[in-house]
Order: structure tokens, then C-alpha cells, then sequence
């Protein structure tokens, strides 16, 4: 696998190649992924869930608890439930976005697929995913999975990121763009 030399250089990436194993060796990885897309919104949509994975106030012991009882409240799956105890006990939970990131890339490679970063203004609805993904896929010739994430300030338009090629097609940088060209 290409990708886990370079993901395995970062701490996050070493905890999702191992959550990445554990799930692929447990036949879960559908499971599991489903588990970190839950995880991923709960960051994003809960302000105490996120808190609790980024605060140094919160002990050791009250993070496994409250884990413990977010996983059971999420439902998430055995494996993804036992992986975040791990975190909180070692101290890591601040490494979960860069765990979810690094596993999603994991398992798209595994699945023959190249992931696509793409930030929108505004969250894409399914037929855009979908035609997103056609589009791309007929500009590389592979399948390719997307990773959506919003960031209101780019105003509008895509950034996508492939590897190391980026498309960025924003409406922020079509602005500096033009503002650049107005100065001389």
C-alpha cells in the first residue's frame, strides 16, 4: 500500500493504519467508516463533543467515560467503540480528525479508489456528490471517493485536492486573483 509509508510518518496516522487493520482483518471496514462519518458530524455539529476530544481540562478517566457514553449513544460499531477508549486513555482524542482523514484514505486505496478533498461554501447535495464524482472520475480514470468539508470563507465554488494537484476554483481566490491584477 503506497499511502502508509506517509501516513505512518504522523502519530494519526499510525492509530488509523492500526484502526484501518483491526477493521480490515475483521472484515468491518464498511462498519467502521460508517462509525467515523458519525464521528466526523458529531465533531463538526457538537460543540461539547468537541471540546471533549481538544481540552487538556478533561481527565483521563472522565474522557473514557464520556466516550464510552458517546459511542454507546451514537451506536457506533465494537471496533470504532474500543478505538476511542484507546485514544481518550492515551490522551489522543485531539488526533481524531487526522485519524478519520487518514482512515478514510486507507480505505479508499484498499477499495482501488482515489480520494478527492473538496471544500465547498455550502454543503453539496447528493446529486452534486455525484456528478462531482463523474467528473472527476473521467478526468483521472479511476473511481474516485470524496471527502466533503465546508469552509464558508472561500464565498462559493470548489477547492479540490487529489494528491498533490489542486483545483482550486473558488470564488475567494477568483477575487485576490483580480484584486492582484487591478494593483498592476
Amino acid at each position: 500500500m503506497e499511502h502508509s509509508g506517509g501516513i505512518q510518518a504522523s502519530l494519526a496516522g499510525r492509530y488509523a493504519t492500526a484502526l484501518f487493520e483491526l477493521a480490515r482483518d475483521g472484515k468491518q471496514l464498511e462498519a467502521v467508516g460508517t462509525s467515523l462519518a458519525a464521528l466526523r458530524q458529531a465533531l463538526r455539529e457538537s460543540d461539547d463533543f468537541a471540546t471533549l476530544t481538544t481540552s487538556p481540562l478533561v481527565s483521563r478517566e472522565d474522557a473514557l467515560k464520556a466516550v464510552r457514553a458517546s459511542a454507546e449513544a451514537m451506536r457506533l460499531d465494537p471496533i470504532t467503540a474500543n478505538f476511542l477508549g484507546v485514544l481518550a486513555q492515551n490522551r489522543r482524542l485531539s488526533q481524531l480528525p487526522a485519524v478519520i482523514r487518514f482512515y478514510n484514505l486507507l480505505a479508499a486505496h484498499h477499495r482501488g479508489e482515489t480520494t478527492a478533498e473538496v471544500t465547498s461554501a455550502h454543503p453539496l447535495n447528493d446529486d452534486q456528490v455525484a456528478a462531482l464524482k463523474t467528473n472527476l472520475k473521467n478526468r483521472i480514470g479511476r473511481d474516485v471517493a470524496v471527502d466533503l468539508t465546508v469552509d464558508p470563507t472561500i464565498l462559493g465554488g470548489l477547492v479540490v485536492k487529489i494528491g498533490s494537484q489542486m483545483i482550486d476554483g473558488s470564488i475567494r481566490t477568483k477575487l485576490n486573483t483580480l484584486a492582484s491584477a487591478m494593483k498592476g
